[in-house]
């Protein structure tokens, strides 16, 4: 069974978010999910410029997001930027996968932070029927944003840097996706199947919060210090 992890914003009014294994996070009081960076798209544009990967990212990100939907009962889903990777991306395979996932969550509002691809990309199609804003998009005491700026009356949650951090123990090393907590910015892991990861350089109060194997878990301060 998948665990999480709970991380309360003290400074936004003690908000609890909580922090899960399929790389998303959910604000159980305004009933919202959250998922940063799914780049939909991204293997036809690599495909389209002659660069053979395989099939099935979107639509694997797509049914992982179906199952949160349907488990949590969402009524909101906001995504922090670069929903597509590339103007290639409105390939007619990668838009029937979307058009397929948003009928059947016809009833879940979506809206979309618009991200720094997203301006190269071009907002998804109307009838998608996803709200498009630019950053901030607040929701209660929270700015969420792609980009991880602080604002002044808001904490922010962000994408854009796809964080992880670096484990190693006996001499085997490996990368997790995590999630980035600061005093007053918070990013999360790219939702993503098929997108990069970046090393954190987290301060000693940062929380740093690494996923692997369906669960999330907490790094302890010394190890949060050597992120990256």
């Amino acid at each position: 069974m998948s665990t999480y992890a709970v991380h309360t914003i003290k400074s936004a009014g003690h908000t609890a978010l909580h922090l899960l294994p399929e790389k998303a996070a959910w604000l159980p009081a305004a009933r919202t999910l959250l998922v940063a960076d799914p780049h939909f798209g991204k293997a036809a544009v690599f495909r389209a410029r002659g660069i053979p990967v395989p099939r099935g990212s979107t639509g694997g990100s797509l049914q992982t997001l179906s199952m949160l939907i349907e488990r949590l009962e969402a009524q909101q889903l906001v995504f922090l930027g670069d929903f597509m990777h590339a103007r290639e991306s409105h390939s007619e395979g990668t838009l029937d996968t979307l058009a397929r996932f948003r009928a059947a969550h016809a009833s879940c509002a979506m809206t979309l932070v618009r991200g720094n691809h997203d301006s190269h990309a071009g907002d998804p199609p109307p009838t998608l029927n996803i709200s498009i804003v630019d950053e901030p998009f607040i929701v209660g005491e929270l700015a969420l944003k792609h980009h991880p700026d602080p604002e002044p009356d808001h904490y922010v949650l962000a994408g854009h840097l796809h964080p992880c951090v670096r484990l190693a123990a006996a001499g085997d090393a490996a990368r997790l996706p995590c999630f980035w907590m600061g005093e007053h910015v918070g990013v999360l892991p790219a939702f993503g199947e098929f997108t990069g990861m970046h090393p954190v350089r987290a301060s000693a109060a940062d929380r740093i919060y690494a996923v692997a194997a369906e669960r999330v878990f907490a790094l302890p301060p010394a190890q949060e210090r050597a992120a990256g």
